[in-house]
């Protein structure tokens, strides 16, 4: 299928026509969660919107190679200056558990939350320990360029030397000299006991003191990666030195991004992605939601309503579908209000889906026209192609929602290929682009809502039966089957469950 996708590329700072390094095929890579702790909605604002990017490829025919790293080791308490412990092992030692059971036990939390979302498994999801050799081997092609030095066993990427080179600060903004003119205090006192030549420059290896549990051997000597160093050598591993999409919140522009392309700039020559894609935060009450600031509320507690902040429960759908009512770069407060509004409209819109697909096409002079479903679907693919506008998308979903109305109350009709265009369209875009999957409970009004609405149906295929039309009888209980509704018929008259 043709593709037209204009994509906001934070390399180039604008808006950029997307071309593939291969027609019909997509690499992209995700900076995945580092598993230290419970899952929260901030982490959702990027699987989401990385969702969304995914499935898009995937409805246009691209064969998409996703990969989406879990971050297992690297993470320090003092990420600015690159000291302290390690943020699994400290975890490790309050649970008192070894580190790879506090790895193991986050990710299979992560991976569960991604599935209740409805956010779609990554094609390859690498650990960072499971890729010591892969980065041992990148920090020796740095080192060999002369971007990197070993000082008492660990390795640093000289960013001054870098900087030589007119590329550092392309993807932030920043200046080396800037940053080093706001250095604090604080950062000067260190610097007598700093190994660094310079406080911007990053570690690619550190040496591991006695008491680290979390160490491998090296050319250097015993230690572990640095954190940017992790996600450039499993890029390169699993999508090549250059690739499509590189994508991740905001917050990893700087330093994670920018460190990532001046290492694989030093180590293979060459920008490692071509768009660079940066989703904006959660904020609670303005502030960035975060495990670090300790304001975050976990995807559990969002579901079962267990958390001061929160005034109900809300289901997986309702928090999916709040998120992709603002754009992706666009900043996302959370609120009570707003997710009740989510849930409202997401309830109108799965009723519009329900009603569509359950219409019976029948023809007539005042017909709903293919000209219009064409020309809803034009909007519609104009949005999502528009640097994945979600929420004009969304609001072209509900002005197509007028068609219900016409042909519940204006007397209007609709024949079979239009009916079949306009399911089609709602099932594009609804369910397998934005992802939004039915749930059997999501609130009692809505259920009750639903149950009506079927038991309406049953008894129109029942006055179909009774004029002896059984292929459209038929034709009505596979397209509810494929909704996921299984009727049955016996001697009493049909009954309906959900499948599975």
């Amino acid at each position: 299928m043709p593709l037209s996708l204009q994509i906001y590329n934070t390399y180039t700072h604008q808006k950029e026509k997307f071309e593939p390094l291969v027609p019909g095929f997509l690499g992209m890579y995700v900076c995945g969660p580092t598993v230290y702790g419970d899952t929260h909605l901030g982490h959702l604002r990027s699987a989401i919107t990385f969702d969304i990017i995914y499935r898009y490829f995937l409805h246009k025919g691209y064969k998409v190679r996703y990969v989406k790293n879990i971050t297992d080791v690297g993470h320090l308490t003092d990420e600015l200056n690159e000291t302290g412990e390690d943020k699994l092992q400290k975890k490790a030692r309050l649970e008192q558990l070894e580190p790879m059971e506090i790895a193991q036990k986050y990710t299979y939390q992560y991976e569960r939350i991604m599935e209740v979302m409805n956010v779609l498994p990554p094609s390859i999801a690498p650990r960072a320990t499971g890729h010591i050799i892969e980065q041992i081997e990148f920090i020796q092609k740095i080192i060999d360029a002369g971007f990197a030095y070993v000082v008492n066993g660990s390795v640093y990427f000289d960013v001054a030397k870098y900087a030589d080179t007119g590329n550092y600060g392309i993807l932030s903004g920043r200046k080396l000299e800037e940053m080093l003119a706001g250095a604090g205090e604080e950062r000067r006192e260190l610097k007598e006991q700093d190994e660094k030549r310079n406080p911007a420059d990053f570690a690619l290896w550190k040496k591991a003191p006695e008491e680290h549990i979390m160490k491998w051997n090296s050319p250097w000597g015993v230690g572990f990666p640095g954190w940017h160093i992790e996600c450039s050598a499993m890029s390169s591993k699993y999508l090549g030195q250059t690739f499509d999409i590189h994508g991740g919140g905001m917050d990893l522009v700087f330093p994670h991004h920018e460190a990532e392309i001046a290492q694989s700039h030093a180590g293979h020559n060459c920008i490692p992605a071509r768009y660079w894609i940066h989703n904006n935060m959660l904020t609670i009450n303005g502030q960035k939601m975060a495990k670090s600031l300790g304001n975050f509320i976990t995807v559990d507690e969002f579901i079962t309503g267990k958390h001061l902040l929160l005034e109900k429960a809300y289901s997986p759908m309702t928090m999916r579908f709040f998120m992709l009512q603002a754009h992706y770069r666009s900043t996302l407060d959370f609120s009570n209000q707003a997710l009740q509004a989510a849930e409202k409209g997401l309830e109108r819109l799965l009723e519009g889906y329900l009603f569509f697909m359950s219409v019976i096409p029948s023809e007539s002079n005042n017909a709903v026209s293919m000209e219009e479903i064409k020309e809803l679907e034009k909007k519609c693919y104009q949005a999502i192609e528009d640097d994945f506008n979600t929420p004009v998308l969304i609001a072209h979903l509900y002005s197509g929602l007028d068609l219900r109305t016409a042909l519940t109350h204006h007397n209007k009709t609709i024949d079979e290929s239009t009916l079949s265009a306009l399911q089609n369209l709602y099932k594009s875009f609804l369910i397998d682009i934005l992802g939004i999957k039915m749930e059997e409970k999501i609130n009692t009004a809505q259920t009750e809502l639903l149950h009506q609405l079927i038991d309406e149906i049953l008894n129109l295929r029942y006055e179909v039966r009774l004029q002896k039309n059984f292929a459209k009888s038929d034709e009505i209980r596979d397209r509810m089957l494929k909704l996921g509704i299984e009727i049955k018929d016996t001697k009493d008259g049909s009954t309906w469950k959900w499948k599975g």
